[in-house]
């Protein structure tokens, strides 16, 4: 069997297909496809194109299959809580986006059934207003939720494309708000006390484990029949995977369109304070909890630079140097969890309301608009990990960024000086090493436990550390 294993890795702008080779000692990366996800806004709202990103996988895969021939396996991992609605097999209009408008409105459907402090005991969620269980109460209002026979996160949806097999990956299902934290099981009496169907949700799987082989009709496609397997089909849980850190006192910040800050544990942390700090417990790869504050991210950069985008070109690395030149004194701090900054849009405008209304001042050019974005998301940082470390009553030595921010070297820096610790950057393309890594496991080109196999990225990426 070959050793090499095709990634597929969606994120919210856009996805790619790597190839990876991985073996005792060796792990190398490149990327066979790469192609934009661009949400379509109709009279009902954002949607996913899931369509097109079907139909890009599958030419990407087919790429791969070109440049390697005997590809030993594919697996896909994606953003969390987004699904689609099936009947008979087949999907039932185009799946929402976690940012469209009806979400928010839907969370007090879900608190009159089941309390905030109940569901925190149950799932273990921190509240998101567009977790599932909000997304399935609009589906309810709107008259949806009746028509469907079945469910399917995204990953799970392209999975069953390219297999015809239904099958729910655990550590995305755990983002749903409908899985028991304890048992890591569909949590039956919530989703009846919810009106959902417990038969809408396919059964689960974990990280490791195989779906099937592609169908006849994909691998005449494809030019081969690969066979398609679980990952952490969330792509924080592929990430942290790859977090190259030498033992347990370490957190991360998975950092990309969302940033997800926090430590990896044994066991749920479900006290009234975590909930309180609106602190998650996510499963991850091999049982472990991935216990995290989700922080808004990189999309409030992107988002701003789109916004202005829109009159005049704007350079990113320009817009990086000369924020990077601003004084930090100069601008304030403002808070990024607030959900005004949620929607696509003017988020230089909010920003400045924001601070307008806290009597802070506004930043008077795009740069300072930048600085105060990284400053902002490097103090929800420190905030994060001190909590976390308090939280679990866990040392933290030192924080590793992987992902696309840890290519920021201003955020970086900014994230050492406000944490007062080491700041390990890098991989930038952990959740598609990850991804392959456990791919490279179950096919048993790799052994041992998620220890080796961070051992293994420590001794073959590309790192940098910034000190504080």
């Amino acid at each position: 069997m070959s050793d090499t294993f095709a990634a597929v890795d969606l994120g919210a702008s856009g996805g790619r297909i790597v190839v990876g080779r991985a073996g005792p000692g060796e792990l190398r990366m490149r990327t066979a496809h790469r192609f934009p996800n661009r949400p379509v806004r109709t009279r009902d709202g954002l949607h996913w194109n899931v369509l097109e990103l079907y139909r890009e996988m599958c030419a990407g895969l087919a790429q791969a299959v070109r440049e390697e021939p005997d590809l030993a396996g594919v697996a896909v991992d994606s953003w969390a809580v987004d699904y689609a609605l099936l009947r008979g097999g087949r999907v039932l209009g185009m799946p929402h986006h976690y940012r469209d408008e009806r979400n928010p409105a839907a969370v007090p459907d879900v608190h009159a059934l089941v309390s905030p402090e109940e569901l925190y005991e149950i799932n273990g969620l921190q509240h998101l207003s567009f977790t599932t269980a909000f997304q399935l109460a609009a589906e309810r209002r709107a008259g949806f939720l009746a028509l469907a026979d079945g469910l399917l996160l995204l990953p799970d949806l392209l999975g069953y494309w390219l297999t015809g097999e239904q099958v729910a990956e655990r550590t995305n299902a755990s983002t749903t708000g409908l899985l028991d934290v304890h048992r890591g099981e569909w949590s039956r009496p919530l989703l009846e006390r919810l009106g959902v169907d417990p038969g809408l949700l396919p059964p689960l799987i974990s990280p490791g484990e195989r779906i099937g082989a592609v169908t006849a009709d994909v691998a005449a496609e494809l030019g081969a029949a690969p066979p398609v397997t679980a990952v952490g089909s969330h792509d924080t849980a592929s990430a942290v995977v790859a977090v190259p850190a030498r033992d347990e006192s370490f957190a991360y910040i998975s950092c990309g369109t969302w940033s997800l800050v926090g430590v990896e544990v044994e066991r749920p942390v479900l006290s009234a304070a975590g909930r309180a700090a609106n602190f998650t417990n996510e499963r991850g790869v091999d049982g472990r909890i991935r216990y995290l504050h989700n922080v808004m991210g990189l999309w409030l950069l992107n988002e701003s630079v789109a916004h202005w985008s829109r009159t005049e070109p704007v350079d990113l690395a320009t817009l990086l140097a000369e924020a990077a030149e601003v004084p930090s004194g100069r601008v304030a701090v403002f808070d990024t969890d607030d959900e005004r900054f949620l929607p696509p849009g003017d988020v230089p405008g909010r920003i400045a309301d924001w601070l307008t209304e806290h009597d802070r001042p506004v930043p008077r050019s795009r740069a300072e608009f930048a600085r105060c974005i990284l400053e902002s998301l490097a103090a929800a940082y420190a905030r994060s990990v001190e909590q976390a470390a308090e939280l679990t009553g866990r040392t933290v030595s030192a924080v590793h960024v992987v992902g696309g921010g840890a290519q920021n070297e201003l955020l970086c820096r900014l994230t050492a000086e406000r944490t007062g610790r080491p700041v390990v950057a890098g991989p930038v393309e952990a959740t598609a090493l990850g991804n392959v890594l456990v791919q490279a496991r179950t096919a048993g080109k790799l052994g041992g436990s998620l220890e080796s196999l961070r051992d293994l990225v420590r001794r073959t990426g590309r790192l940098r550390t910034y000190r504080p």
